[in-house]
């Protein structure tokens, strides 16, 4: 099937604006696209190769990073950052309790103990003060995680943990082209991640991350990590890695094909970026006039000069569920961000967070309600979500 094909069979057909389409942008860049296919196939190396490398030396340049590591998911980037740096049995890790579960699960899949804290109200990130008062003498890090449109506050996270003696590791999956103090997400503390899932501000076809860094020593680990852990000796021996016969890594490599893809999209990232700030204002502007029912994304003030990136257009509605099956029977797609605050997760009901414990986030579980928002958006998807929102509450 030919990109131009694909980009006209619809999405949904019960869905005239869906949640996220990157088929007219694959089919704009469908040459590019097809010639770095070819080149892999012609090269005959399906992962952890050329492609890989140019695409870590080019995440390099744009963020400004010392190291990017490229590995298969987000998900895998945080176990292998928190390996890296040293995280395990034993260990107690602070986390918000609002967010996806990959940085709680795998900071419980390298044997440490996640410690929920609540929120920050608007911006959705970590509540600093109850961060500080979560800490004990075994907490060994504290993970702010950036969501949707804006970092955490890391002037005040970087105080606290200076003065806790403890290490900042950034869940910034979400957060490519997102600066703090002129440095990168993911660059404040000793590393972050990016997750490049297909509806990412940079998203592939399927599944890829990177870790980012500054530290050597996590740069060496998580490379050594990334490939069974015996590949990388020689670089751990270079690198003065101590007991690297007795690290045990896994298969985390990045495949080729979705590296040339984020190559080839990565061209565009700064216009899809400028794209969805001009989407959330005229998301704003739309929904003004429903401040009683719908409360709009603001960002947080900061003591550091930092930008918003917008991947998900986040509001806070009366009767959400309503309304979210209101819009799905008008044909427009929306997501729950999140359904279910992680400290009353079932997988984590052994370590005693009730309901009522975090109530910024837990309110924002019961309220929050995610909008279409993707680069190649029409303006009319827009009006078309904003007139079904008045429709239902003009009711």
């Amino acid at each position: 099937m030919t990109a131009q094909q694909l980009a006209r069979r619809p999405v949904n057909s019960r869905s005239s604006v869906p949640f996220h389409d990157q088929r007219p942008s694959f089919e704009e860049d469908w040459d590019s696209l097809r010639s770095r296919i070819e080149a892999v196939i012609d090269r005959g190396k399906y992962s952890h190769g050329a492609e890989v490398e140019n695409l870590e030396a080019a995440i390099q340049r744009y963020t400004g990073a010392r190291y990017v590591i490229g590995v298969n998911s987000g998900t895998d980037a945080l176990e292998l950052l928190y390996r890296a740096a040293g995280i395990g049995p034993g260990d107690e890790v602070i986390l918000p309790c609002f967010t996806w579960i990959s940085p709680a699960s795998m900071i419980a899949r390298v044997g440490a103990r996640p410690v929920f804290v609540d929120v920050e109200p608007g911006s959705y990130t970590i509540n600093v003060d109850a961060a500080a008062a979560a800490a004990t003498a075994r907490t060994r890090a504290v993970v702010p995680v950036h969501l949707f449109c804006q970092m955490a506050n890391m002037t005040a996270i970087g105080r606290m943990a200076a003065d806790l003696g403890i290490e900042v590791l950034e869940d910034s999956a979400e957060a490519i082209g997102m600066w703090y103090g002129g440095t990168h997400a993911g660059l404040r503390g000793r590393g972050g991640v990016l997750s490049f899932f297909p509806t990412k501000t940079l998203g592939t076809l399927g599944d890829a991350g990177a870790i980012l860094t500054d530290d050597p020593a996590i740069a060496d680990r998580s490379r050594l990590l990334r490939h069974h852990g015996r590949m990388g000796m020689t670089i751990a021996r270079i690198s003065g890695i101590s007991n690297a016969a007795g690290v045990c890594g896994t298969n985390s490599k990045m495949d080729e094909i979705l590296a040339s893809v984020l190559l080839t999209r990565l061209e565009r990232l700064n216009r899809d970026i400028a794209r969805r700030a001009e989407l959330a204002r005229l998301y704003d502007d739309r929904l003004s006039s429903l401040a009683d029912f719908v409360a709009t994304p603001r960002t947080a003030a900061r003591c550091a000069a930092t930008n918003s990136v917008w991947y998900v257009y986040l509001i806070e509605a009366e009767r959400r569920d309503d309304l979210a099956e209101y819009l799905s029977a008008s044909g427009i797609e929306t997501a729950q961000y999140y359904p279910r605050p992680l400290h009353l997760q079932p997988c984590f009901a052994h370590l005693g967070g009730v309901k009522g414990q975090h109530p910024i986030a837990e309110r924002a579980c019961c309220r929050t309600l995610a909008l279409p928002l993707y680069p190649d958006m029409r303006d009319s998807h827009v009006d078309a979500v904003g007139d079904a929102i008045e429709s239902f509450y003009r009711r």
